[in-house]
């Protein structure tokens, strides 16, 4: 039976409404029966099993009110109907048939809960009766067998309803598993080479294969096994991303000639094994759509960059003074009005003072993501194991939400979208009650959007100078009894993390949340050198190392600047992003609090996707060696491994930065 979960998973999707009820009336069961009957056709046993033992089999989604952290996520049910009373005596071996399918279709089953479920009269489905602190990867719900009243059914007599089912986290994850991590990923490395895709089969159905795709429990969930013998290609991962991220190394193995070819009759790879994990959790690479704007293209581009890398957090850069880039149902004037700026500087301000001797290109430039682009951006990066986490800058890097809506800032005064760089002074004011209002509604909706477990909301470059002259902002601090003014910015990010943590997030900020009392729940992104980060896991905070001097990518990448584009400043070779160690200073214990490292890419002068590959590129490989490979790395090793990514990257039509390979 484990062998036609998929098949049973697929046929509850495409089941017509009124035969996937499966009610006791006679025309539902009929239609069952022959959607069952059409479905199995060509194996008439499988058909026979399904009608013996069900009455029904549905997928859907929990649209119940919850309560708890877990009430904004969405809960998919895989279930099967057993309808009649004596087919209880079948839920146990019912339940155990489910447990060996998923095991079989490689998803985790290690922490499997046994959880009480309910029948839900409105929609006629049994749910569980999740208990609001997470579900992991899959629950097994436990069979319910209760009476209630079905008139429709049975004119007003009692029946029983039994059923079992399962319980996935995310949108229909449970079916797209298979087709996104083995059939997806290796459709992307085989199909530029062969011209087609892989043909997807459950293991056991008498067909040869040339790779295997299985599950090992005991591999972290993001490690794997590769083995490449004469026979045949073995992957054997601890979970969906490991899957993936044997692909990605299984596409290093081919030469790098045959990358684009098309129709490729056959490649040859050499036989090896590896085993590999990943040294940190948190591999992440930020993009910033403020200064210029990047379309969906471009942005889904950058999550291909990274699924090569093997890096699993995407940190998209939303709003800041330059430009507010997603769409808010509750405030439509933050893009009608915030995200286009009248016309930006052309190249340096000459004198430092934004005075009169810029330049400016006098074009509007603007830009914004629709809710319907954004998600299909998360879906789009979760097929590559990658996590978005958005950034919605608060309380600073405010000018285009002021400029929408002017009520928000100390003054009421009406700006315009900032046409330059750098910190400006004009920022929310923390003393208005309304400011609250309007961030936790723009958070609201945030989080409708993005699953992420961490929501980044700045917290940088925070001048206080509108807030000493503020009444709103004084009478705030007499309120709470605070007594410097930088208390205020402290009192702002924990209301907000509040709110994050009511809905189960956790939240992120710049190093500068750390100036001041910090919760200890919040996570620190260490940028202006690597003390915030180790401050903070001092101190028991979690921190994320991205210190400018060795993880910004706006940097120049050579000390020859007048060959170079235009970049912020500073210098970052490939060879000092290698150099970093993120667990500089630390012992083991507060090495812990360290979850991850990240790239970041600014764009003030970078205003198109070509510009932004050779800034990321080769740059970003380096951090993401940094991120998974284990301490104590030769840098003449890592740049001789470069040599065979270099010609991936020219197979694939990458713009990147040749320094590193003496040109």
């Amino acid at each position: 039976m484990p062998s036609v979960f998929s098949e049973l998973s697929q046929f509850a999707r495409n089941l017509p409404p009124e035969a996937a009820a499966a009610l006791k009336r006679a025309r539902n069961k009929e239609r069952y029966r022959a959607a069952v009957e059409r479905t199995w056709r060509n194996r008439p046993e499988v058909a026979r099993f399904v009608l013996a033992h069900t009455n029904g089999i549905y997928i859907a989604k929990d649209e119940r009110p919850r309560k708890g952290p877990d009430r904004h996520r969405d809960w998919w049910v895989f279930g099967i109907y057993l309808d009649d009373a004596a087919a209880r005596t079948e839920v146990d071996a019912w339940q155990s048939v489910l447990l060996q399918a998923l095991n079989a279709e490689g998803l985790s089953v290690d922490d499997l809960r046994f959880l009480p479920a309910k029948w839900d009269m409105r929609t006629r489905k049994l749910f569980p009766e999740l208990s609001g602190d997470g579900a992991g990867e899959a629950v097994v719900a436990a069979p319910w067998a209760a009476r209630h009243r079905e008139e429709e059914a049975s004119r007003g007599l009692d029946i029983v309803k039994c059923a079992v089912c399962l319980v996935f986290e995310d949108t229909e994850r449970a079916w797209a598993l298979l087709e996104k991590v083995r059939g997806a990923a290796l459709d992307e490395v085989l199909r530029p080479i062969f011209g087609r895709g892989a043909a997807v089969r459950a293991s056991g159905d008498g067909q040869q294969a040339q790779v295997f795709v299985v599950r090992d429990s005991a591999l972290g969930p993001e490690a794997y096994r590769l083995t490449v013998a004469p026979e045949c290609v073995r992957i054997e991962a601890g979970g969906p991303a490991g899957a993936f991220y044997a692909v990605q190394t299984l596409r290093q193995l081919i030469p790098a000639a045959a990358l684009g070819a098309g129709n490729a009759a056959a490649v040859e790879l050499p036989c090896a094994t590896i085993e590999d994990a990943p040294r940190m959790g948190y591999r992440g690479a930020m993009l910033d759509v403020c200064r210029h704007f990047f379309t969906v293209e471009e942005v889904k581009a950058m999550l291909d960059l990274m699924a090569l890398h093997k890096l699993n957090v995407f940190h998209w850069h939303l709003t800041d003074d330059q430009g507010w880039r997603i769409a808010i149902d509750r405030y439509p004037e933050l893009t009608r009005v915030g995200s286009v700026r009248r016309r930006t500087l052309i190249g340096r301000d000459p004198g430092g003072e934004y005075d009169e001797t810029c330049r400016y290109d006098e074009t509007p430039h603007g830009g914004f993501y629709t809710k319907e682009q954004i998600r299909d951006v998360v879906a789009y990066a979760a097929e590559r194991g990658i996590t978005v986490i958005p950034e919605i800058e608060f309380p600073g890097h405010a000018v285009a939400a002021l400029a929408s809506c002017p009520w928000l800032s100390c003054t009421g005064e009406q700006y315009e979208v900032r046409q330059t760089w750098d910190i400006d002074d004009r920022v929310f004011c923390p003393g208005k009650e309304t400011t609250f209002e309007f961030i936790e509604g723009v958070l609201a909706e945030v989080l409708e959007l993005f699953p992420s477990e961490y929501i980044h909301i700045g917290g940088d470059e925070c001048p206080m100078t509108f807030w000493q002259k503020c009444p709103h902002c004084a009478a705030r601090m007499r309120s709470e009894g605070l007594t410097e003014w930088r208390q205020l910015q402290n009192y702002a990010t924990a209301r907000v993390e509040r709110f994050l943590n009511a809905h189960g997030r956790r939240l992120i900020g710049w190093d500068e949340i750390l100036e001041g009392d910090v919760t200890p729940t919040a996570t620190i992104m260490s940028w202006r050198g690597a003390a915030g980060g180790v401050r903070a896991a001092r101190q028991g905070n979690r921190a994320i190392m991205s210190p400018s001097e060795y993880c910004y990518l706006d940097y120049y990448q050579s000390e020859d600047r007048d060959a170079e584009p235009l970049a912020w400043g500073g210098y970052v070779s490939v060879a000092k992003s290698y150099s970093f160690d993120p667990f500089a200073d630390l012992t083991p214990e507060q090495q812990r609090c360290i979850i991850g490292v990240q790239g970041n890419l600014w764009t003030e002068y970078i205003a198109d996707w070509a510009h932004a590959q050779y800034m990321l590129l080769p740059r970003l490989a380096a951090l993401a060696e940094v991120a998974w490979s284990p301490a104590g790395g030769a840098y003449d090793d890592f740049r001789g491994r470069m040599e065979r990514m270099r010609r991936e990257y020219d197979a694939c039509g990458f713009r990147y930065a040749e320094h590193m390979f003496g040109e």
